[in-house]
């Protein structure tokens, strides 16, 4: 098989560089990039996503859907890094871990919405959970979550990188999104099956990639009675044999006196934790990922080698951080 050509529209942004980076020692792929001027015009673009194979799409929403536009008629397939089509029909969503037969799909498809890296672990989460009714399709879920400041994009990037000029110095946390439409809530509600919007916190610390999104559960007001022990083993059966998603054992959670969210930073892996006082009929289910690798470009690098036939974990396996 020859080397696939792939084209990052976008690639000078966050998650397009970190794309290109881990594409570029590839043999197996061959990567179509574009000048500085080239990238704003509609002509060369257009060509370029009709010389690929696939094209990654690293854009704002609305150049998301003008390239989708442009691509219409070729014989390229499209993974979309923005928000623009997470819940629109069409797209395949792309998370091939968190429901059967996700991976088949991802697979066989021509469009492609990366999910947001908030949303892969509230989804990682929850969906298991909805799916094997321990929660109820109208469970009040709450999400809390917490980023390193990469996950703002450019301008939050460069107000913390700021820091030490002219005396200037960061918030060291802050919570954001209090109107409470994120624009990842309608993201969360669909691909979980829930049947009212979470209320979702999202929040950013001092440092720069890395994540936590945990889930509060009130296992005691739910009327069947599920224990955190049965919401632990529907979630290490649904992600047993997958290689990028490890749900903990009790016992490790048990033991832990605090989560990092910098540990899987470099890596493609998200890890699920589920912490109880099972007396009490309380939990909390955390996932801990990288939302610029699991959560950004991880994802499109592992959705790009599903499309094409290539090893999965092709440019991604070896990427853990030192």
């Amino acid at each position: 098989m020859g080397s696939a050509r792939v084209f990052i529209d976008g690639e000078a942004g966050t998650t397009g560089l970190q794309i290109r980076e881990r594409l570029l020692a590839r043999r197996d792929i061959e990567l179509i990039s574009l000048s500085g001027a080239e990238r704003k015009d509609a002509k060369a673009r257009r060509d370029a996503l009709h010389a690929a194979d696939v094209a990654i799409l690293c854009l704002p929403d609305d150049a998301a859907r003008e390239a989708a536009a442009l691509a219409e008629g070729a014989d390229v397939k499209l993974i979309d890094a923005s928000t623009a089509h997470r819940t629109a029909d069409g797209w395949v969503y792309g998370f091939p871990e968190f429901r059967a037969g996700q991976r088949e799909a991802v697979i066989g498809a021509d469009r492609i919405s990366n999910p947001g890296c908030y949303s892969t672990g509230a989804i990682a989460i929850l969906a298991p959970l909805v799916a094997a009714h321990l929660l109820p399709v109208d469970y009040p879920v709450t999400v809390n979550a917490v980023s390193g400041y990469t996950g703002g994009g450019k301008s939050l990037i460069a107000r913390y990188e700021a820091a030490g000029e002219a005396g200037y110095k960061p918030d060291p946390f802050w919570n954001y999104g209090l109107t409470l439409n994120h624009k990842h809530v309608p993201e969360i509600t669909r691909w979980t099956g829930l049947g009212h919007p979470p209320i979702f916190q999202p929040s950013v610390a001092r440092y720069a990639q890395g994540m936590l999104v945990s889930v509060p559960l009130a296992l005691w007001s739910v009327e069947s009675g599920p224990t955190a022990a049965a919401a632990h083993e529907i979630l290490l059966s649904q992600y047993a044999d997958t290689r990028f998603v490890r749900v903990a054992p009790l016992g490790e959670a048990e033991g832990l006196k605090e989560l990092d969210p910098q540990a899987l930073n470099g890596t493609n892996m998200l890890e699920i934790f589920v912490f109880s006082d099972e007396e009490t009929g309380r939990a909390v289910i955390t996932a801990r990922l990288d939302n610029l690798g699991k959560g950004a470009s991880g994802a499109a690098v592992q959705n790009m080698n599903l499309l094409l036939g290539m090893p999965e974990d092709a440019g991604i396996e070896a990427s853990a951080a030192a």
